[in-house]
């Protein structure tokens, strides 16, 4: 319930806002651009301390308290009347959205051990792509009135959905803080800053996320501009991606269990990514007959992809975390995603926009590369922490 009110909220803002503060606030799209790029920067530091708050003080406290705060911060973008007052109230709005994540993940694990964890998450994914869309469902309402009251009340509900899900959140099982196992003196509070294996882990992680701006910022300009294919593809696609996810994600992720099926469902990943991206290439071939029909199949190979692409990475990143730091762990963890979505745009305008063809196989071959390194990378954060695990015993 909480991840539905949070994510409608959202679908709702994120549909709207690039309207709202370039015609009713008055910034520039530049502006825009830059605020939002600073405010993605800042937000990349915020996951790991606030986590480690959520593994000393509690994971559902500190998620609730972090997401109402997050809903007062949504609730001053209403007060922004300058580039710098968006500024530093998008900053604000990223760095607890960073932080109640983490916490909320920390609340998860805490409540919850092996498949449950893992379908647990499936579930969550499936009602966020469900509340995103209703959101976005009603932004449109708001996007026909094209008034400064109708974009206002759409930030009004945003804020209010942080609140709602904060006090849904109250109801989650309260699990006490685990022990700190490295708590004495000379050990460092934010371990995870000194463990490369998972750096690594995260930073190959990232690589594969590269895939979930496609949709949202690609795939759309490629078709426009390379393809005979109808606008209306946009549109389908999206649909064709949200239906899978709700139907087939609780399905998938309930055969990624544990570790080495995991490692095995991310390598797997990376070699069906590359297909829809030989596939998306294929699309820009004379004809719209055979443009709609490439675009239909790589959407099809490519929500696939993402879906257990999804189930891997969390029990990867779940089970290499230790179990009194979570919160940090899941912080980092995301700070690669939040590291990858601000990168792409760029890079994979240059690549695949630009190079075309080339470009679509470029991305295919990172795919490949980064899920086959995973089990070597895996391979050396588990041999890293059996020592601590002997230790423990």
């Amino acid at each position: 319930m909480a991840t539905l009110f949070l994510t409608m909220g959202q679908g709702a803002f994120m549909t709207c806002s690039a309207l709202y503060f370039t015609t009713v606030v008055g910034i520039s799209v530049p502006q825009l651009g830059l605020g939002l790029t600073i405010a993605g920067a800042v937000g990349l530091f915020a996951g790991v301390p606030l986590g480690h708050l959520a593994d000393r003080h509690g994971g559902r406290e500190t998620a609730a308290l972090l997401i109402a705060l997050n809903g007062l911060a949504a609730a001053g973008y209403l007060a922004v009347g300058s580039f710098a007052q968006f500024t530093v109230s998008a900053c604000l709005f990223v760095v607890l959205e960073r932080g109640g994540r983490a916490a909320l993940q920390t609340a998860v694990a805490g409540a919850l051990r092996g498949a449950d964890l893992v379908e647990t998450r499936a579930y969550l994914r499936a009602i966020t792509n469900v509340g995103v869309a209703v959101g976005a469902g009603f932004a449109g309402i708001a996007l026909q009135l094209d008034s400064p009251a109708a974009f206002r009340t759409v930030l009004v509900l945003d804020a209010l959905s942080f609140l709602v899900a904060a006090a849904v959140l109250t109801a989650l099982p309260k699990v006490a803080p685990v022990a700190d196992a490295e708590g004495g003196a000379g050990q460092p509070r934010l371990a995870v800053l000194r463990d490369r294996p998972f750096a690594l882990v995260t930073a190959l992680s990232a690589v594969l996320s590269l895939h979930a701006v496609l949709l949202e910022i690609v795939v759309p300009l490629w078709i426009a501009g390379h393809t005979d294919a109808p606008r209306w593809m946009v549109t389908a696609l999206f649909l064709l991606n949200t239906a899978n996810v709700v139907a087939f994600q609780v399905r998938i992720a309930k055969r990624v269990s544990e570790l080495p099926l995991a490692v095995r469902a991310v390598r797997q990943a990376g070699f069906v990514l590359c297909a829809a991206c030989v596939l998306f290439a294929a699309s820009s071939a004379d004809g719209m007959a055979m443009a709609v029909a490439s675009l239909l199949l790589a959407g099809a190979v490519h929500v696939y992809g993402e879906m257990v692409l999804s189930a891997g990475a969390w029990v990867i990143g779940f089970d290499l975390a230790p179990a009194d730091k979570q919160g940090q762990y899941q912080g980092f963890f995301f700070s690669g995603y939040a590291a990858s979505a601000m990168i792409a745009p760029t890079f994979l305008t240059a690549t695949v926009l630009q190079g075309g063809a080339l470009g679509w196989l470029l991305l295919g071959g990172l795919f490949i590369l980064a899920g086959l390194a995973m089990q070597p990378v895996v391979g050396w954060a588990e041999r890293t922490r059996a020592p601590r695990l002997a230790h423990s015993g």
